[in-house]
């Protein structure tokens, strides 16, 4: 058992708190297909990432915001398998609202769907990367997180399950728990990440810190310390 002390948490929301991975496959496959890409390393580069960089990466001179439209509609259209992961809804539920806030890649909408369909709160505090200029590996979206709880990021814990997210919480200056939903093991601690576990159901509150100004966060498996 390990104990983390911070002021706030900042969750992404894909692979973290809702397993959308089957839709998200699907999606980008088709759409790498469509445009001649290996699907398998599109969707690999799609995670924790803003489509429209990805579109970018691939597509230079296309319409990118046409093409990301598409690539939104399709996201929205198909939510077959989006649910909960283990243990996210409960976390949720044992913190206390205005310490907590999700930090996401993906469009606001797109996030509000996915989040009704797997039947978790949509927060007071909501970062997508409508909200910000400059997404993921970038720090931007983690500062805003912690701006919007009028915490540091250096006093969040920042929950993620990708390199590119990993390496936002660390540049913002955060601590990252890591889950093992996505990437392996060794990837996780290249990009930084501070602790390593499976996911949120191996996280918890201690009850005296959901009354304090504090949060005690339990890691409640032995997490291997990148």
């Amino acid at each position: 058992m390990t104990l983390i002390t911070c002021g706030a948490l900042l969750f992404d929301l894909d692979g973290v708190l809702i397993d959308s991975t089957p839709a998200v496959t699907r999606v980008w496959s088709r759409w790498a297909i469509a445009h001649g890409f290996d699907p398998d390393e599109v969707v690999r580069n799609s995670h924790g990432r803003p489509s429209l960089a990805t579109i970018r990466d691939y597509l230079p001179h296309a319409d990118h915001e046409a093409e990301n439209r598409e690539v939104e509609r399709g996201e929205i259209a198909d939510l077959k398998g989006v649910v909960p992961l283990p243990g996210a809804r409960e976390l949720l539920d044992a913190l206390p609202s205005d310490r907590w806030a999700i930090v996401t890649s993906c469009t606001r909408r797109l996030a509000a769907v996915r989040l009704r369909a797997a039947g978790l709160p949509i927060p007071e505090r909501l970062v997508t990367c409508d909200d910000v200029k400059n997404g993921k590996p970038d720090p931007e979206p983690y500062l805003k997180g912690a701006s919007l709880l009028g915490v540091s990021a250096s006093d969040c814990i920042v929950v993620e399950d990708v390199p590119a997210g990993i390496r936002a919480g660390k540049a913002a200056g955060a601590r990252v728990v890591a889950c093992r939903t996505t990437a392996s093991d060794l990837e996780l601690e290249a990009a930084g990440s501070d602790w390593i576990v499976e996911g949120c159901n191996s996280l918890s509150l201690t009850r005296s810190s959901v009354a304090n100004r504090e949060l005690t966060l339990v890691l409640n498996q032995d997490p291997r310390n990148a």
